[in-house]
């Protein structure tokens, strides 16, 4: 990403504007009234494909008229290929560029950021009518200013049933909501591409959208107007390939006809047809999603060649002129294929237009595009669904010096003071810290610590008590002294030189996370489930799910959230899994009680951060911007703000984590984390 240094200056400029953020003192990126001056970012927003249930998002719709319709049931993914772009603020236009697949630049164009000079571009139709649609859209629900557009590479193509007009819409909803933090989800850009896409003369199905999710499965289930969007996850990778067929394919009479069996069928191919798109599907849909999340890639493709033999049995005689597609069942059917390939079927509204095809493995990836290249002269591109990166890593910032603690700080580290485990044994608190998270599966434990303190740290997880002094200990004492050697071999230490804020603190362990999510636990806070799942093994199984970015949230009494970072947003499981809008450190009581509530928690409770997140490698080069422009919060580099960028540009959740936090920080606090767990 480039960024101009206006953003990591964005502190000082908030404190300018007349807000309750700014009268408060709290730092947090600008508004829109000073989008204008702040950054440029890049945005890749991918094409996507039908793997299974096309046309079943706008038959469940039906289901406004015919409540007897099944539901339609889509699943899709982003292709690997997609739309490019670099965007900025402009003060009062959309100013837009684009670069077409073959290298030919065009444009500047430039639209008046009206709504009438924006609504009538979007009717024209055209490729800058998806554009001006969604900012019709946009400037209808927000008040914003315009964008430089500039679609630098496009490497999608178009027409080819992969969703570029709606790849283009994602992208623009996407721009205006990043640029201008306009605080929506995954799911309101996806809302807000559909309704710009279809101000323009372009008729796209709700699936279209579904782009927004990037390149990773999701279920879309249609119910008349209502739709529910699922994200799913495969274990390891499995491999496509998209086939450009070369042909010709009239969708809308594809549509047409298939339109005319709903809402109530009254023949028995419009009986097939309602029957191929409801309880067929349903059935095949859910188990291709059995298979995605066992990886069961040769059961995935059996249910390729069984969902294209329906579709040919039961919609094909509807519309035989499109549908009987030589060239796609030529390519199906291809011999010298077999080996390489589980199976394969025709995409989107099928026809001459697109197939694809599950690999047995990345070599028969690449065997396939060489053999429908050279053989049949069709041009092919590769998909990939990735698992997501396993979280192996977690980080301990240890480096304070304990300040409300003094004296007892000063004789030891406050990490290291005392606390009696379940279990009866006196532990230090960094060790029952870190056995939480070797047992949620954390392969490698990062502390950070100061320099004259390593020593004390690695004494006591590297180094075995006296011989004379083991030997005086009760079996299981001895057991335990082992015990600990070996969680010391999980353990690694990195020095902070010089302590300058929390957010510093994590920016020292770059190097040794490397390009991986990382679990982040505070040095002075204990955890406790209050379940079977540990508090970290929780937020990594909404991690492994999800792939986004997430903290654990507990609620708090508006009195002390002056104390903890605060964020709100919308749920995405009603008190349990939140989408973050906002994040908040510190804030002032009046300044929650205008922008903080969360809906379904009673009147002056919030959401604050309960002390442990799993967080994605990106958030290091915005701590590192903020490094090297000395850009502090309250005289230190703080983590809240990159959290808050973060969350702009990849989406950050929060859950209700089922356990409690235990804070030895304060001497009353520690008083308290010795009652509670003398009390079990």
């Amino acid at each position: 990403m480039r960024v101009r240094l206006e953003w990591a200056l964005y502190s000082s400029a908030t404190l300018r504007y007349n807000s309750p953020l700014a009268e408060a003192g709290v730092m947090h990126p600008l508004s829109a009234e000073f989008a204008v001056e702040v950054y440029e970012l890049k945005i890749f927003v991918p094409g996507r494909i039908c793997l299974f249930g096309e046309h079943s998002d706008w038959a469940g719709g039906y289901r406004r008229i015919n409540a007897e319709i099944e539901k339609g049931y889509t699943l899709i993914t982003g292709t690997d290929q997609g739309i490019y772009a670099e965007v900025e603020p402009h003060p009062n236009a959309l100013v837009l560029t684009s670069t077409t697949p073959d290298g030919k630049r065009i444009g500047p164009y430039e639209i008046p950021m009206d709504q009438s000079a924006l609504l009538e571009e979007a009717q024209r139709g055209g490729f800058w009518s998806y554009i001006a649609g969604v900012a019709y859209q946009v400037l209808t629900h927000y008040h914003v200013r315009g964008l430089v557009i500039d679609n630098y590479r496009t490497d999608l193509p178009m027409k080819k049933g992969l969703s570029s007009s709606a790849a283009i819409c994602v992208l623009t909803a996407r721009a205006f909501n990043r640029v201008y933090d306009l605080k929506m989800t995954i799911r309101g850009e996806m809302e807000l591409a559909y309704q710009g896409e279809i101000t323009t003369p372009s008729r796209c199905g709700r699936m279209d959208q579904g782009c927004a999710f990037g390149n990773r499965p999701i279920l879309m289930t249609f119910d008349g107007d209502h739709l529910e969007v699922t994200e799913l996850r495969v274990p390891h990778d499995m491999y496509f390939v998209i086939v450009d067929l070369g042909g010709q394919k009239d969708t809308m009479e594809i549509l047409a006809r298939l339109n005319r069996c709903f809402p109530f069928a009254e023949t028995e191919t419009e009986r097939n047809v309602q029957e191929l798109l409801g309880p067929i599907n349903k059935r095949i849909v859910h188990q291709a999603i059995e298979a995605l999340q066992k990886g069961d890639a040769e059961r995935l493709g059996a249910l390729m060649v069984e969902a294209q033999a329906f579709f040919d049995r039961y919609a094909t005689p509807v519309c035989p002129e499109e549908l009987t597609a030589p060239l796609l069942h030529k390519v199906l059917n291809y011999e010298p294929l077999k080996p390489h390939i589980w199976g394969g079927k025709g995409v989107g509204s099928q026809g001459d237009g697109t197939a694809q095809f599950i690999a047995r493995s990345q070599a028969d990836q690449q065997a396939v595009i060489e053999i429908i290249e050279r053989d049949l002269g069709m041009s092919c591109l590769p998909l990939t669904l990735r698992a997501g990166q396993k979280v192996r890593k977690a980080v301990i910032p240890a480096a304070g010096f304990g300040t409300r603690l003094f004296p007892a700080s000063k004789a030891t580290k406050k990490e290291l003071f005392p606390i009696i485990d379940r279990d009866g044994i006196a532990k230090p608190a960094i060790l029952l810290i870190v056995e939480e998270a070797l047992r949620a599966g954390i392969e490698e434990v990062i502390i950070i610590v100061q320099e004259h303190d390593l020593p004390a740290f690695q004494s006591f997880f590297n180094v075995q008590v006296t011989i004379e002094n083991y030997n005086k200990l009760p079996p299981h004492f001895q057991e335990y002294a082992r015990r600990i050697l070996e969680i010391g071999r999980h353990v690694k230490f990195v020095i902070q030189h010089i302590q300058e804020g929390f957010g510093h603190a994590v920016y020292c362990a770059r190097e040794a996370v490397g390009d991986e999510p990382f679990l982040l636990m505070l040095g002075d806070h204990i955890y406790r489930s209050d379940g079977q799942r540990s508090c970290a093994e929780q937020l990594i199984d909404v991690y492994n799910q999800h792939g986004i970015s997430v903290l654990g949230l507990r609620r708090t009494p508006g009195e002390k959230i002056a104390n903890f970072g605060t964020v709100t947003g919308v749920w995405m499981e009603e008190q349990r899994l939140l989408n973050i809008t906002e994040f908040v450190e510190k804030p002032t009581l009046d300044y929650a009680r205008h922008n903080l509530r969360v809906p379904g928690l009673p009147e002056d409770e919030y959401l604050t951060v309960f002390g442990q997140y799993i967080i994605k490698p990106r958030i290091f080069d915005y701590l590192e911007e903020h490094i090297r422009h000395n850009v502090r919060e309250r005289g230190e580099f703080q983590l809240t703000s990159a959290l808050d960028r973060l969350r702009q540009e990849d989406g950050f959740l929060g859950l209700m984590i089922d356990g409690q936090r235990y804070d030895i920080g304060l001497p009353e606090y520690y008083l308290e984390t010795l009652q509670a767990f003398r009390q079990g």
